[in-house]
């Protein structure tokens, strides 16, 4: 098929399915972030638990529920407590035993049909706080194809759904608020959703100390996110009642959209989002509230919600649920914050350097990192830089620093990549810091192939003058010598009894950073024919870890010659 026949097949067969309001605006767009946290609505007991290949048992969705007043969800979806026992159960279970804090509103979801309304305020009766959430879907697929109603009669159900809300509300002990969602929004007109809704609102007359919400469901989603917000711009500006009106948003992720659908949703005017965790729903799921919320951490906005250990929220929502967390997911999976590439390992070490020395002041600026992983209760040594065969001689510091208080010398670092690089070439395998680390212990600290010097004494004739004791097979001798300082004196030793020349080109030491405070690491550079080679030292006493350093490069230069 020539490709311009397939153009004309995809545009008869998918023609747009969605509306542009009849007036739009864009005063959205003029906005370049959100100011405040909007109310947060979780549905995962609901909207999530229902789209799970394994619902929920009782015990699980209050184990569950306990979670999600742990995070700080002041409105919790519990269910659809006339679809089934266990929903109608879960629901009697919170109320009864008095689990619903005082601060926290459940929510529950009822269809514009009398006897599923009228259950649901039995299964609500008791309640200190609930919304109730009623809906119809006005979409004209649904309208047409599954209801077969005209736009009236489509409205006089959700008119006659509000009413009996109003009704049974008055009738029933408990505190509600009413809910309506036009669903299918997103695939409805938008001056018909408006109609509707306003109907809605003119049968409950909200009023600013018995607000009502207008709930915006993205059901499906089918157009780009900008036409999503003015859809909601739209609504927000027309909307009757206004100030007396929660504004809702509902978006999937049919796209992949939903991040962008909700945040322009509420600079478009929203107040409020329903979600789930890591974006659990149906088919392509809901909006991930976690990534919503640290979307608003990375630009300093608050998000009322607290995922500072999120590896336990990680394990509890895939314990409960069945369900994987992709390694990718943004904020939550396992590498998102990792960097294996060898430039990007070397920004980030370098970047994490520039804020320990103070230099970025009280502002998050570590290149490639968005926001600061332990906001989420991650760990800079396990999760933001990790080694394998891609990874560069910036990485590798980083991470022997971070974990073993190690500061290669700039001129080691290439030499120490070579290392680690064979090694993860040769098992193809990531290596864990403890690994990094014992390689780098074989070839620099401990290697003692030919000689080591388990001996040494000092006076201060001459200069220096040392009693150097050589191991070599077996056999020690004491070799005395002169030098300009300890170091210098070993070394002169060394290059005696080996009959050997060379430059000390390096040394460096500092104290470990890590574990010991009274442990310092010594680097010693040897310098053979314009060749360095590489020895380090660890030890309590300075003199001690620098002759250790010096023995291990200069096994090296015996070695090789």
């Amino acid at each position: 098929m020539k490709m311009k026949d397939v153009s004309e097949k995809y545009k008869e067969k998918y023609a747009k399915s969605y509306f542009m309001p009849p007036v739009v605006t864009y005063d959205w767009v003029k906005k370049d972030s959100i100011e405040k946290a909007p109310i947060w609505c979780s549905v995962d007991l609901r909207d999530g638990n229902q789209a799970l290949v394994e619902p929920m048992g009782l015990e699980e969705k209050l184990e569950f529920f306990k979670m999600l007043v742990e995070v700080g969800f002041k409105e919790i979806e519990v269910g659809f407590p006339a679809a089934s026992d266990t929903e109608y159960l879960f629901l009697r279970e919170l109320i009864e035993r008095n689990m619903i804090p005082d601060d926290v509103t459940i929510q529950v979801l009822t269809q514009a049909r009398e006897h599923i309304i009228r259950k649901t305020f039995e299964a609500v009766q008791g309640a200190p706080h609930a919304v109730v959430h009623l809906y119809n879907s006005t979409s004209v697929a649904q309208r047409e194809q599954v209801f077969k109603k005209s736009r009236e009669e489509i409205k006089k159900l959700a008119v006659d759904g509000a009413k009996l809300l109003k009704e049974l509300a008055d009738e029933t002990d408990g505190n509600f608020t009413f809910e309506y969602s036009p669903e299918s929004f997103s695939q409805t007109e938008v001056d018909y959703a408006l109609e509707v809704c306003n109907a809605v609102l003119d049968e409950w007359k909200p009023d600013q100390a018995r607000k009502a919400i207008i709930n915006l469901p993205t059901t499906v989603q089918v157009a780009m996110p900008h036409v999503f917000a003015a859809q909601v711009e739209y609504m927000h500006k027309n909307l009757k009642y206004r100030d007396a009106v929660v504004l809702s948003v509902h978006p999937h992720n049919d796209r992949g959209c939903g991040i962008s659908d909700a945040e322009f949703g509420i600079l478009a005017g929203a107040d409020r989002v329903e979600g789930t965790l890591f974006g659990n729903g149906e088919r392509t799921g809901n909006v991930d509230i976690i990534t919503l919320a640290m979307n608003m951490v990375c630009h300093g906005v608050n998000p009322g919600l607290d995922f500072s250990n999120i590896t336990k929220v990680r394990e509890k929502y895939e314990q409960l649920t069945g369900m994987k967390v992709s390694e990718r997911m943004p904020y939550t999976g396992d590498l998102v914050f990792t960097a294996f590439s060898g430039s990007h390992q070397d920004a980030i070490s370098k970047g994490m350097a520039w804020r320990q020395e103070g230099k970025s002041g009280e502002k998050w600026t570590v290149p490639y990192l968005p926001i600061d992983p332990t906001e989420l209760g991650r760990e800079y040594e396990s999760d933001v830089i990790r080694i394998n065969s891609q990874s560069g001689k910036g990485g590798i510091a980083f991470i022997l620093k971070q974990n073993f208080g190690i500061s290669l010398p700039d001129k080691m670092r290439d030499e120490v990549r070579v290392w680690m690089k064979e090694a993860s070439d040769k098992g193809h395998k990531e290596l864990a810091p403890s690994e990094i680390y014992s390689i780098f212990e074989e070839h620099y600290i401990s290697a003692r192939p030919v000689f080591d010097i388990p001996e040494c004494h000092f006076k201060q004739i001459n200069g220096i003058t040392a009693e150097v004791t050589i191991e070599k097979d077996g056999d020690k001798q004491v070799i005395e010598t002169i030098g300009n300082g300890r170091l210098d004196a070993v070394s002169n030793a060394v290059k005696k009894y080996f009959d050997i020349s060379y430059e000390l080109a390096v040394y460096e030491e500092h104290a470990i950073s890590k574990g010991s405070s009274s442990k310092a690491a010594a680097y010693v550079g040897l310098n053979k024919d314009g060749v360095i080679y590489w020895g380090v030292g660890i030890d309590e006493d300075i003199i001690k870890s620098s002759i250790a350093a010096l023995v291990a490069a200069g096994n090296k230069i015996v070695q090789s010659v």
